[in-house]
């Protein structure tokens, strides 16, 4: 049997009850008891002593008989519930408050002695076998002219004070019984505010291991509980994204892949079999090259991604003119722009802009860039790389006049392979992930990359570089 938390904290509930009645029915009867005969025994000392003071002392300065005495003394006993005696030096009963008359001859306590009691002025017990039951005997002395004449004891049963220990007890055991009553309530909202919610997070975590990330938890609380709820919710939207994200990205990357290895493996087998004659064979080996060439450059470009996807990508930062990298750049095109008659203007705000970055990759982006606008721009256009520099960045855009993008593809263009209809027509060499990894590197440098663009207008990209702190001087660039 699985024994849940709630189980647990319900079984811990139960044994405290247990443990707490035990402690109220044990420790808590004897400090009761001992509570009760002390403040009795203090009270019936009291007593003790105004009887000696006022009844005994004046017998014996004549001015009450015995017999008077005696009949105070009695009134005091109804009064109080007690026996009252009045013992000389020698342990002999001259008076005693359960008798209607005095004894001819006085009943004495064999072995008394005051000193038994110690510094206490009560005592339990029998006192000295005269009772047949526990009793508390509280003695006061009869003192006069610093001499002590005898004694005034007073008797309580022990059952008496039993009795109201109990009733004590019981208006402790009644308030233990409401607080742990109460108590029961406190359980009952840990059941409705944490171990239902617990619950429900177990059931989505058996939901989400069975790849069902569409199971939401109520997160209507802001306590802990609902902010966990809220976090299990947006990690499953996570997951889910991610597992459809996966998805997609092997169905484009078996689509890539298949592709020129199905152009590769069919031009191969019909030079094998003949069907394409030797003279011709030239031809078609440089198709099969060009295919290979695209899926060396795609394995790359997943390579390089993959090492980006690992979070801990290697900068080697340095403080260098990002102008000069834009010109040395725009450089390498200039073939390609002069065979479709497109011109690259460069528009710098300064003569050198100093940034602090990792400058390989950045020129990589560069050339993401620049060849993405080449790719998609008409004859005879232009191609705009504009530096700026405002609150300690450098703001680099790239624009073209091209085909542009769609408006429901641009939140997709920065997704592996993804190509939009209209470049998958005009770019067959590209390998979808040129933006992916330009979109890495930038957020690798702790930066953001944007893209404007309009359907038949053109697109611009614009990314941002924090400025170099220490620019080299003049005279370490000459």
């Amino acid at each position: 049997m699985k024994i849940t938390l709630y189980m647990k904290i319900l079984a811990a509930y139960l044994v405290f009850g247990l443990i707490s009645f035990f402690c109220i029915a044990s420790v808590g009867s004897w400090l009761a008891q001992n509570y009760v005969v002390e403040e009795t025994s203090a009270n019936l000392y009291k007593e003790a002593n105004f009887i000696a003071a006022n009844y005994v002392l004046l017998y014996q300065e004549n001015e009450f008989t015995l017999e008077e005495v005696q009949t105070h003394i009695q009134a005091i006993d109804v009064y109080l519930d007690a026996d009252i005696w009045v013992l000389d030096r020698q342990g002999r009963i001259l008076i005693r408050s359960s008798r209607d008359e005095i004894p001819e001859t006085p009943t004495v306590i064999e072995d008394f002695d005051p000193v038994d009691m110690g510094p206490r002025y009560y005592t339990t017990g029998t006192f000295y076998g005269t009772f047949s039951q526990d009793m508390l005997s509280v003695m006061a002395p009869i003192s006069s002219n610093l001499k002590t004449s005898g004694y005034v004891l007073i008797h309580m049963p022990m059952a008496s004070l039993a009795e109201t220990r109990d009733q004590i007890l019981d208006i402790t055991y009644l308030c233990f019984l409401l607080f742990y009553a109460c108590s029961f309530f406190i359980l009952l909202v840990f059941h409705f505010t944490v171990f239902r919610p617990l619950a429900q997070v177990t059931r989505a975590v058996q939901e989400y291991s069975t790849g069902n990330f569409r199971y939401l938890l109520p997160a209507d609380s802001n306590d802990e509980l609902g902010r966990l709820c809220a976090s299990l919710n947006y990690m499953a939207a996570g997951i889910g994204n991610a597992e459809e994200y996966q998805k997609k990205f092997i169905a484009n990357i078996s689509h890539d892949f298949r592709s020129p290895l199905t152009s590769i493996k069919g031009y191969v087998e019909a030079m094998l079999d003949g069907t394409i004659p030797p003279e011709m064979q030239e031809k078609y080996l440089n198709i099969v090259l060009f295919e290979t060439d695209r899926l060396n450059k795609l394995t790359s470009g997943l390579l390089t991604l993959n090492s980006y996807d690992t979070k801990s990508m290697y900068l080697e930062k340095t403080d260098f003119d990002i102008n000069s990298v834009i010109k040395n750049t725009a450089a390498s095109f200039e073939g390609t722009c002069t065979s479709r008659r497109i011109s690259i203007q460069l528009l710098f705000e300064e003569r050198t802009q100093y940034v602090r970055a990792d400058m390989g990759k950045i020129q990589q982006v560069l050339y993401n860039l620049i060849d993405n606008a080449i790719k998609f721009s008409h004859a005879n256009s232009e191609i705009y790389v504009e530096t700026t520099s405002k609150n300690d960045k450098v703001f680099i855009s790239v624009k073209d006049s091209g085909i542009g993008i769609p408006r429901e593809s641009i939140p997709k263009i920065w997704e592996r392979f993804y190509k939009t209809d209209l470049s998958r027509g005009k770019d067959k060499k590209g390998t979808g992930l040129g933006l992916a990894i330009t979109k890495e590197i930038i957020q690798a440098h702790g930066e953001n990359i944007n893209v404007i663009s309009t359907e038949g207008v053109g697109t611009e990209f614009l990314f941002t570089l924090p400025l170099s702190k220490n620019p080299p001087s003049p005279e370490a660039e000459g």
